[in-house]
């Protein structure tokens, strides 16, 4: 693990402090030669998702030698043909998705996904320089109970819509309320796509909102829907991911039985009673209904801002 001190010199970056820690990475705000900021991303020790406490202290401070509550890392997701293994990845792998990560940004040109400066190299590792969005995580104006905008799950969809659509990004695939930042314009912020590599079955992902470990659209209409729920009655709809069956490919029973696991969830009403009927209905879609992707997560969301 490289660990950097305010004032550090890496690259031709200055550090000024530690910004957040995922799974496998720790972030760091920087200064370039002329004064502006930037995000470095650095590769972490192995491990993430579950894992990461076994090492770390938790604590209500953010710092590299531990992990804030309201933070929660991807996992490493194994792929095989019976089924799924979630499992550290060693330095190399992680340096691997560090760079495939900046090959993925370095194809994607929107002001709704966090740009890449530029991929160098300290010490033989990779480190992304990335444009620093200034505001808070979702995660964060969750916790300190500031108003929720639908207009920015909006957006999220029409954006990922259009990088699909122009083909500079499929899927996002790790939606969370920590992926989303919210600029102090309301400008909506995607950050730290999920990590892909298909070739090697080997993708990284948050599997308490893609709990089906879904690689395509629906991975992402699922995070959403998962968010709103979670928004709604500040539960999780599902308490143990990923399951049996997840991110197996063959067709028929399996299948029906997952989607009778996730009829199971509590509905959102049961919860908070205020829950909006025409609201708890794009929730039941989006975790339940394979056939719904973003276009009709767009249209009902447009449907029911417009009769608020």
């Amino acid at each position: 693990m490289i660990k950097l001190e305010a004032g550090e010199l890496i690259g031709s970056y200055r550090v000024v402090e530690f910004l957040a820690r995922g799974g496998f990475a720790l972030v760091y705000l920087a200064e370039d030669p002329d004064g502006r900021k930037v995000a470095l991303k650095l590769g972490d020790v192995a491990g993430g998702g579950r894992y990461v406490t076994r090492f770390l202290e938790i604590t209500n401070q953010r710092r590299p030698e531990g992990i804030s509550p309201d933070e929660t890392p991807a996992e490493a997701v194994f792929f095989r043909n019976d089924g799924v293994r979630i499992d550290f990845l060693d330095v190399h792998e992680i340096d691997d998705t560090l760079r495939a990560e900046a090959a993925l940004l370095e194809r994607v040109k929107s002001p709704n996904v966090v740009q890449l400066r530029e991929l160098f190299s300290h010490e033989g590792r990779p480190v992304l320089a990335l444009e620093y969005a200034r505001g808070k995580t979702l995660r964060e104006k969750i916790r300190a109970l500031e108003g929720i905008r639908l207009n920015w799950f909006l957006t999220i969809v029409r954006s990922l819509m259009k990088l699909n659509r122009t083909g500079q990004l499929g899927y996002h695939g790790d939606l969370k309320p920590e992926n989303v930042l919210v600029k102090p314009s309301g400008a909506v912020v995607l950050i730290d796509p999920a990590q892909r590599s298909d070739e090697r079955g080997i993708a990284t992902t948050t599997p308490h909102y893609n709990p089906l470990l879904l690689r395509d659209g629906k991975a992402d209409v699922m995070g959403i829907g998962v968010m709103l729920y979670e928004i709604l009655t500040g539960v999780l709809p599902f308490d143990e991911v990923p399951w049996q069956y997840a991110g197996r490919e063959q067709g028929g029973e399996v299948e029906r039985m997952s989607l009778s696991y996730f009829l199971s969830y509590a509905p959102p009403k049961d919860l908070n009673p205020n829950t909006p009927e025409p609201l708890a209905r794009i929730v039941y879609r989006c975790l339940t209904l394979p056939e719904y992707g973003l276009a009709e997560l767009e249209r009902d969301l447009v449907d029911f801002l417009r009769k608020e």
